[in-house]
């Protein structure tokens, strides 16, 4: 008994040790997870803030013809207004230099106004223009005024200015609306996420249109009607090992079939939902057969016993009843789906595209990629709009699978 009692007090003991192993490694995921999320929210919440300088400018009727609103020098008229604000101001180096504290996007957004308020032409006007990148990130702390000059991006001069504009109420912090409405720039100041974001919506899209009634139609024919085969053994087989191929070898194949053989356009969502099709279809098959299988014999047997076609049982009251769970694994698919940046690399979607993409088969670039390109960026501004977009994409992320938690347990039906 007694040898009973010390195997029993070993075992205990072991178990003991893997719970707490097991509990430790949920601790390690979560602190990892903790200090993931805390460093993405750290460097990107001022990304959703954007300095901006007010500028006092005399729309000169000498300047700007009303005929001819794209032949003025708006350009010319802000720099005028910046002289007007230090006219100590007399070297062209110092001069240069304060031209800089503005963003190279005021000029457009100065036409932009002047076309919507013709009748102000010939007055004098008041308005906030983006501070460039750099006057940016020292407002939000981003570049330290106490390091000797040489070792930062603004010179003392600039820092200067810089005070004398906050002194006289000239200058701000704002909401970032240019963050959700613009697309990509050169500008760190005039970069935004609306044209990545339009581009994952069409991919997805079309990912969507394709992937589910294909992958549900293959589902439904391997589970409920393919005979029992080597052929049928081989399909599904490849099937699951399919769901396990790296997602640049489906880039691989889309730059082949769909770019070099069809000769579709590049850097289409078109082609990159064809590609991401190619990628999601094992899953929301997998998926499918699950929720299929999970359908008790006994209903398909109710039917077929009152006299039900065998397309009749399954349309009727298989598919709907795993409807929920095929929905489920598809929505997890498309989130997979959104977060994919290899296989769209291959195809073109890497491309540097300004404008927002108006149709499945116009240019674009897609919300992972856009992250991507402006993690390579060596602005400093462009470190905290990267962590702005991977904030947003998370949250479409969280959306989507909160989306998939919720069908399930609202259609899930216990046996």
């Amino acid at each position: 008994m007694d040898i009973v009692n010390q195997g029993l007090a070993k075992r205990y003991a072991k178990e003991r040790r893997f719970r707490r192993c097991g509990l430790g490694a949920i601790l390690l995921s979560l602190t990892f997870l903790a200090i993931l999320f805390v460093s993405i929210f750290a460097n990107g919440y001022t990304a959703f803030l954007q300095t901006s300088i007010e500028l006092e400018i005399f729309l000169d009727p000498l300047e700007i013809d009303k005929e001819n609103l794209n032949s003025a020098n708006y350009l010319g008229l802000v720099r005028n207004s910046l002289k007007t604000g230090f006219p100590e101001v007399n070297s062209r180096r110092d001069k240069r230099k304060l031209y800089n504290l503005v963003s190279t996007g005021a000029s457009y957004l100065l036409q932009e106004f002047v076309a919507k308020n013709r009748h102000e032409i010939g007055n004098k006007i008041k308005i906030w223009v983006p501070a460039d990148d750099d006057v940016d990130m020292l407002m939000k702390g981003h570049i330290n005024r106490d390091l000797p000059q040489a070792e930062r991006r603004m010179n003392d001069i600039q820092v200067a200015w810089v005070d004398a504009l906050i002194e006289q109420g000239r200058i701000k912090k704002k909401f970032n609306t240019t963050f959700f409405l613009a697309g990509d720039s050169r500008e760190p100041e005039l970069a935004g996420i609306l044209g990545a974001a339009t581009g994952s919506f069409y991919t997805l899209l079309v990912t969507l249109a394709l992937s589910f009634p294909i992958g549900v139609a293959a589902a439904v024919y391997l589970e409920e009607f393919a005979p029992t085969t080597w052929w049928t053994d081989v399909i599904e087989v490849n099937i699951n090992n399919l769901a396990a191929v790296p997602s640049i070898v489906f880039g691989l194949l889309g730059l082949a079939l769909f770019l070099n053989f069809f000769e579709l356009p590049r850097s289409a969502p078109l082609v990159g939902g064809l590609v991401l099709t190619l990628m999601t279809l094992p899953t929301i098959i997998i998926a499918s057969r699950a929720a299929l299988k999970s359908v008790p014999p006994s209903i398909r047997e109710a039917a077929l016993g009152i006299g039900a076609s065998k397309t009749q049982m399954v349309s009727h009251h298989v598919l709907p009843l795993a409807l929920p769970g095929m929905l489920t694994g598809t929505i997890i698919g498309m989130a997979q789906a959104l977060g994919e940046t290899a296989p769209l690399l291959m195809i073109g979607m890497v491309a540097f595209i300004v404008d927002i993409p108006g149709g499945f088969t116009d240019p674009s670039t897609v919300l992972p990629v856009q992250i991507f390109l402006w993690a390579d960026s060596p602005e400093r501004a462009f470190l905290e709009r990267t962590s702005a977009a991977i904030m947003v994409l998370l949250i479409f992320l969280v959306i989507m699978n909160g989306v998939a938690v919720f069908l399930r347990k609202k259609f899930e039906r216990r046996w």
